[in-house]
């Protein structure tokens, strides 16, 4: 069961603040400091080696860096050692107990002669004397995996070995227990897309580089499955239990260099990766008609996915398993899966295939929005602190935002597949345009920026003249000005914002509304071209899944493969996904923490106009299917 907001972990989780600083209030546990001074952490190079090493008061990042030159045979002379976001220059206080540390080599590359060297040897095991695989973090959240870990290793001992899972871009295993069940399913952070031992020729990039989303960087996906297990409380969507481990078998996949040709090895390798349960299922949701799955599940998935901004929901990430036995196939439930790329690190275009699904349509229930209305991002941000202390803060923000916008949609009325549909970009002629979250954050920016330049601008008048203006003298109008749309993009582009000239969705005036709502149904929320139903329709052409894609620099082509047992280390590509890098439109971490504060204020101002605006796209809608095409007007 993932960690409940009212867990012991987080009854410190008190101080509502910015999750960009980083910095913790409360417990000794969570400000990075153990009480007896000593903790375990897990090394990790670029190349995907990793140590498991215990540290004291008397280390630093000298000595560290010196016991993997020792132990892993690996040169550490103008590296650095990274800690999330934090470059460590040398003092280790900061590190909490069972962290992840990743160490990089400023512009060096490994040559494709330099192998990834694993721990092994006298030296070694003198050094990293842990079993096969190691839970990193022991909170109760992560109790149900470490009951499976007794059972895969008791599996080991016994010579049940796991076995590779063949179909998706990644690495990925199926561990068993002593009856030859597979029970858990172990993704290699090495051997992701991009990542230097990946398995199916998908190298190129060392860790902690953009990855297959620019947005999410190699190596890091397994931070994610972790986090979106803990941000399901009281295990409302149903996310198997997930955690990251250190885990040693020889299965695993080294290659040679940045080729990617495989080394026949048969030692054990060490190696961090994501560990999650393997549910037992009948199929994924693409083997079924979907208009069967209950609506609670549906809408509880949907709740998550976008709290996380997920950008790959589709079909075959969505197990289902029959609850009434063999045969019919009455009542079922659905269990999530892969979500290795969620909160990525700028506002991004999600994928949700549920959003044409006829339960997305139907209105939250009152426990839905019960459920809704009690998050609170910033005590999630702590809580992903405290678990996931190397999570990066750009990532915590986007949560923060989605969160957020989420809660405000569901007290304005809006229905799941009305929310989606705000957070999700349109393509017209190949272009990617905002989504209407997207604009609205847009608008948001450009105010903190004209503010900050107000500001600026009475802070050298006051120096000019050499006299203090009483604040309270001012007043400043910062309330959100609804433009029409070609003005706003007229406009220069916003701070920090990559603009393309995207339609504006929200910026027409309330009184045209109320005109075309009166008889000019061609116009009905002032779109001028094209008219409103042509998104409606174009959505579920661009959610096919597309069946090839061009990766990397050898132009190597894939094939989509129905993955095994419907687990896949991103197995199933979705449209989004396939589709060439998106454009960034808003980011949210160049911002400082009273812009960001700022920031989320002018969203909030903005969204009740936005989700007017979404009322009248969705009444519009109904009254055309309503009408039909053969009334005459």
């Amino acid at each position: 069961m993932s960690c409940t907001m009212d867990s012991p972990v987080q009854i410190a989780f008190g101080v509502h603040r910015n999750p960009l600083s980083g910095k913790f209030h409360g417990s000794p546990r969570m400000d990075g400091k153990h009480p007896t001074g000593r903790r375990r952490v897990f090394v990790q190079t670029e190349t995907g080696c990793v140590l498991g090493m215990d540290l004291d008061r008397t280390d630093n990042v000298h000595t560290v860096k010196r016991r993997l030159q020792i132990a892993l045979h690996v040169p550490t002379d103008e590296s650095s050692l990274t800690y999330g976001d934090m470059v460590l220059k040398n003092d280790l206080d900061a590190i909490r107990p069972d962290s992840p540390l990743l160490l990089t080599r400023g512009q060096m590359h490994r040559s494709s002669s330099t192998p990834c060297l694993s721990p092994r040897g006298v030296d070694v095991q003198q050094k990293d004397k842990s079993g096969p695989i190691e839970v990193l973090g022991h909170s109760d959240c992560f109790l149900g995996a470490r009951l499976l870990v007794k059972e895969i290793v008791k599996a080991i001992k016994n010579g049940v070995d796991p076995l590779p899972v063949h179909s998706g871009l990644g690495g990925a295993y199926y561990f068993r227990n002593v009856r030859g069940e597979s029970v858990a399913i172990v993704k290699p952070t090495d051997e992701e897309p991009f990542a230097p031992n990946n398995p199916k020729g998908f190298v190129g990039r060392a860790l902690g580089q953009p990855g297959f989303k620019r947005s999410v960087r190699v190596g890091e996906t397994g931070i994610r499955e972790v986090a979106a297990y803990l941000l399901d409380h009281d295990h409302f969507a149903n996310v198997p239990a997930t955690a990251l481990v250190k885990v040693t078998h020889s299965i695993f996949n080294v290659n040679d260099g940045v080729n990617g040709n495989k080394l026949q090895n048969e030692k054990p390798m060490s190696k961090l990766a994501s560990f999650q349960q393997f549910i037992p299922h009948d199929f994924d949701a693409s083997d079924h008609g979907t208009s069967s799955y209950p609506v609670s599940a549906v809408h509880r998935i949907g709740i998550l996915d976008i709290r996380i901004l997920n950008t790959d929901r589709h079909a075959g990430n969505l197990l289902v398993r029959k609850l009434d036995g063999v045969g019919s196939f009455g009542q079922v439930e659905l269990i999530p899966i892969d979500h290795g790329l969620c909160l990525p690190e700028s506002l991004e275009d999600p994928y949700f295939e549920w959003i044409h699904w006829p339960q997305a349509s139907i209105p939250f229930s009152e426990d839905e929005l019960e459920y809704i209305q009690s998050l609170d991002p910033y005590k999630e941000c702590e809580m992903l602190r405290s678990e996931l202390p190397m999570i990066r803060d750009a990532c915590l923000r986007i949560l923060v935002l989605c969160t957020t916008f989420l809660k405000e949609a569901a007290a304005s009325g809006l229905c799941l597949a009305e929310i989606g549909e705000m957070m999700s970009r349109e393509f017209r002629s190949g272009e990617e345009e905002p989504s209407e979250l997207e604009l609205v954050c847009i608008e948001a920016r450009k105010q903190v920026a004209e503010r900050g330049e107000l500001v600026a601008r009475s802070d050298a008048a006051e120096d000019e003249f050499q006299f203090h203006i009483d604040s309270d003298d001012l007043e400043w109008d910062y309330s959100p000005k609804m433009t029409a749309a070609d003005d706003f993009f007229t406009r220069s582009p916003p701070f920090g914002v990559n603009c393309r000239n995207p339609l504006s969705k929200l910026e027409e005036s309330l009184e045209e509304e109320e005109e075309s709502e009166n008889g000019e149904q061609e116009d009905l929320v002032g779109f001028p071209v094209p008219p409103v139903p042509e998104r409606m329709l174009s959505i579920s052409n661009i959610s096919k899944p597309l069946r090839t894609t061009s990766l990397g620099e050898n132009n190597v082509k894939f094939s989509w493969t129905k993955p095994e047992n419907g687990y896949s280390s991103s197995g199933h590509r979705s449209a989004n996904e396939q589709l060439p890098p998106s454009a960034s439109f808003v980011k949210v971490a160049d911002m400082n923490e009273e812009e960001w504060t700022l920031f989320l204020e002018k969203v909030r101002e903005l969204l009740p106009p936005a989700f007017a605006k979404r009322k009248a796209v969705t009444l519009g809608q109904k009254q055309r299917q309503r009408l039909g095409t053969s009334c005459q007007f």
